[in-house]
């Protein structure tokens, strides 16, 4: 309970970090509960008449976003987006969490020649063309969430494990490393069970800048048309919108929403990671 309290009174005094848990909030009510709060089928065509498509129908109570060019409705998409967007950002995270985390603890903690194949392997990942390479991959592979996924968390995990690494080159000459080891405790449960604990907290900072690039990524690989097909996310309405030319039909409502659902958690990310940065780092100044 004082745990908590402390934390309720930390993010009062960072209200930038408590509107990016807000943000992030919101959006997970959004994707949880999409199927009640989504007025249509995102993928039913409607009709105005008998026989009338839908087309470019204006805000109003029955379509809050109105309507596409192929007659469905605009805001039921965006809910259900928030579904996709979620899933690969919250997915990609973790996966560059678990794996950074292990490539930093493995190069800080036994060092020589482990050390040097993955600070190596790190340099080469990080000179690679970030959404080229996605692309690339996405061209050469079958387009869709796992692959999205994949490519994020291999392309971002070594800005973790440096970061891990630096931190782990620190933790190991203290008493308490020491004491573990004049007791006989093997350097992987020194690793995993006394130094891995203490960097969570950092890596989950990473984690959470990871969450808006990877969102980003997903939403530029489906505008590029290198997205799931099959499924309903923010880029895919973009680049529907685009290929029929909202912007100069001025159907603002098309494509202004999903542009900003992207931003918003984008920035959500930045934010709770600036208030978490301030949290491990109390010694920063403002």
């Amino acid at each position: 309970m004082q745990g908590a309290n402390a934390v309720w009174r930390f993010l009062r005094s960072q209200p930038f970090a408590l509107v990016g848990i807000g943000i992030y909030l919101l959006f997970l009510v959004l994707a949880v509960f999409a199927d009640q709060i989504a007025t249509h089928d995102p993928r039913q065509i409607l009709f105005s008449g008998a026989y009338r498509v839908a087309r470019y129908l204006p805000p109003s109570a029955t379509h809050y976003l109105g309507t596409t060019s192929g007659g469905r409705d605009i805001f039921s998409q965006l809910v259900h987006g928030t579904r996709s967007a979620l899933t690969v950002g919250v997915t990609a995270a973790f996966c560059v969490v678990v794996l950074g985390s292990l490539m930093g603890l493995l190069a800080g903690y036994l060092g020589g020649w482990v050390d040097r194949i993955i600070m190596r392997v790190s340099d080469i990942v990080l000179g690679l063309p970030f959404l080229p390479f996605i692309l690339v991959i996405s061209a050469l592979t079958r387009p869709g969430t796992t692959t999205l996924v994949a490519s994020v968390a291999l392309l971002l995990w070594p800005n973790t494990a440096r970061v891990i690494r630096s931190q782990v080159l620190s933790l190991r000459e203290r008493g308490w490393v020491e004491a573990a080891r004049v007791t006989g405790c093997s350097p992987m449960r020194i690793i995993f069970v006394h130094i891995a604990p203490q960097v969570a907290p950092l890596a989950a900072l990473y984690g959470s800048i990871a969450v808006g690039w990877a969102i980003l990524t997903e939403a530029s690989a489906s505008f590029l048309g290198f997205g799931d097909p099959a499924a309903i996310s923010w880029g895919l309405m973009l680049q529907d919108a685009f290929a029929n030319q909202a912007l100069s039909r001025e159907a603002w409502n098309w494509f202004i929403p999903p542009g900003l659902c992207i931003v918003a958690l984008v920035l959500a990310g930045f934010l709770v990671s600036r208030g978490s940065e301030k949290l491990l780092f109390p010694k920063l100044g403002d």
